[in-house]
């Protein structure tokens, strides 16, 4: 049970905080944990979207195999507010940076940070194909490891999308020996068709035009000719964007990722960006990561930022000390 007065101080943050986090996702809240933890203050803005909130459950997750995405955020949301950080609902606007750190707005608030964590994420760009997003994370998948073993040994179609799709096709195999690669606008090469041959996929030629569905479950794919290819799932790999718009007016921009997956926001090993006082975690740099993944790297760029914040403050308070008067050296004692 929350204390009014925790509940009272997230409804009306304070001005200024050592950090803001933008995201409320795994990656931005576990940030948020640590940075509490540290004894400072710390807003997350949290848009209540996360990524996988079309998902029933998660898994792959220590301990948490299994639970609805939604509740694992409600906890998280919790426990930074029980350390005494707030959670700021909306989306964050702009971002505008000067000596002294980051104005952020966000809907009618303003406010100001020392240092930026960005934990946005990513959107799903998904292939323009009628019926499909209204299935995304139900029986329209991407991940073989967040929903592999609930869909073993069903009827499965892979649907050519993009670079991943091959890769897709041969990772689902493992779970059900029913694979079918649908070619539709970029047919396998010869040599990854007899990859596909070689572990029992079969290629459907022509492109695809619609999902067939009955009584909400998908029941088969359609083609252009009008064929159907009865299927109970459908893998496709959807180009991921960025949520990073409010990061240009500090020159902070994606770029593509290198491994073909749409756009990224490039990091160091410890998480921070090429613009100073900025780290980013989660899908945002790392496109791959699951929830595990994502918390993690929250978390150890949230250490990180604390210990650039001790470096900065440890700095200010040499300058202090090498400052004093000569009055006031005498009045410190001196420890033999």
């Amino acid at each position: 049970m929350l204390s009014a007065e925790v509940v009272e101080m997230t409804e009306r943050p304070t001005e200024s905080y050592d950090v803001v986090v933008a995201g409320g996702g795994a990656a931005g809240l576990n940030g948020a944990l640590m940075l509490a933890r540290a004894r400072r203050s710390v807003a997350v803005i949290d848009a209540g979207a996360p990524r996988n909130a079309p998902a029933e459950n998660m898994h792959g997750m220590l301990g948490h195999d299994g639970l609805p995405p939604a509740e694992l955020l409600e906890r998280g949301r919790a426990e930074v507010r029980g350390y005494g950080g707030h959670i700021v609902r909306g989306e964050v606007d702009s971002v505008t940076r000067d000596e002294t750190g980051f104005t952020v707005t966000t809907g009618d608030r303003v406010l100001r940070a020392r240092r930026l964590l960005v934990a946005t994420g990513v959107t799903d760009d998904l292939p323009e194909i009628p019926g499909l997003r209204a299935r995304w994370g139900r029986d329209v998948l991407h991940c073989p490891y967040c929903h592999g073993w609930e869909v073993r040994d069903q009827a499965i179609g892979v649907l050519s999308s993009g670079p991943f799709s091959m890769h897709q096709a041969l990772l689902f195999r493992q779970w059900s020996a029913d694979v079918t690669f649908f070619a539709h606008t970029a047919p396998p090469s010869p040599e990854d068709a007899e990859r596909l041959a070689a572990r029992g996929v079969r290629v459907v030629e022509g492109e695809v035009a619609s999902l067939e569905v009955e009584d909400d479950r998908l029941t088969g794919v359609r083609l252009v000719d009008g064929a159907v290819v009865a299927r109970r799932v459908l893998v496709a790999a959807p180009r991921l964007v960025a949520r990073a718009g409010f990061l240009a007016d500090i020159g902070l921009r994606p770029a593509e990722h290198p491994g073909g997956a749409g756009e990224y926001i490039p990091v160091d090993a410890t998480g921070r960006t090429g613009v100073p006082g900025v780290w980013a975690a989660g899908n945002i740099t790392d496109p791959s990561a699951q929830v595990g993944a994502s918390a993690s790297a929250g978390a150890f760029a949230a250490a990180q930022i604390n210990a650039d914040l001790v470096a900065e403050e440890t700095a200010q308070a040499v300058a202090a000390w090498r400052a004093r008067s000569p009055e006031e050296a005498e009045r410190v004692p001196v420890r033999g």
